[in-house]
């Protein structure tokens, strides 16, 4: 079991998102509770391109202050919305045997949504704790419609399993 952290970069992390401080406290707990269990921490960043605001080197590119990685956690970067595709996080996952997945991050329809189901196709079990991804509002929906569109309709049961925090933190402890 792994805690896959995404794309929670200074430039998008904001009290906009659906959420926020919940958002915060519960990332902030899983991270906690992941390295007193000896349960590896992986982050993962968005890079835009040169220009933007999610490029390396710019301040919004970095990961948020409250979820800094320590020196030995792995950071991978990519620059699609699936945290698989061209980063060797795949085959970082194969090299460790690890199948299991506690994805948490930004955001919720666009990142989260892509590395949820394509984790699945790739035969790992993502798990999806409660209010541990965001998102904000767009031209169709609400951040509120978007967040319980993927976690209460689209990937559970389907292509992941969406659980409460609280038995997220049994499964970390176990």
């Amino acid at each position: 079991m792994i805690l896959l952290i995404v794309d929670t970069q200074n430039s998008i992390m904001t009290n906009d998102l659906y959420e926020f401080e919940i958002f915060v406290y519960r990332i902030k707990t899983l991270i906690k509770e992941a390295r007193n269990n000896s349960i590896e921490v992986i982050y993962v960043r968005h890079d835009d391109g040169a220009g933007q605001k999610l490029t390396k080197g710019a301040l919004g590119y970095e990961i948020y202050e409250e979820f800094q990685p320590m020196p030995n956690e792995r950071v991978f970067d990519k620059n699609v919305n699936s945290a698989f595709k061209g980063t060797g996080l795949l085959d970082y996952l194969h090299e460790k045997n690890e199948d299991t997945i506690i994805i948490v991050g930004l955001q919720t329809d666009y990142c989260i949504d892509a590395t949820v189901k394509c984790g699945f196709e790739h035969g790992l079990k993502m798990i999806v704790p409660a209010n541990t991804n965001s998102t904000l509002d767009n031209a169709y929906m609400t951040a509120e419609k978007s967040y319980r569109y993927y976690n209460e309709f689209m990937w559970n049961g389907r292509y992941a399993e969406c659980i409460s925090f609280e038995k997220t933190l049994e499964l970390m402890n176990r």
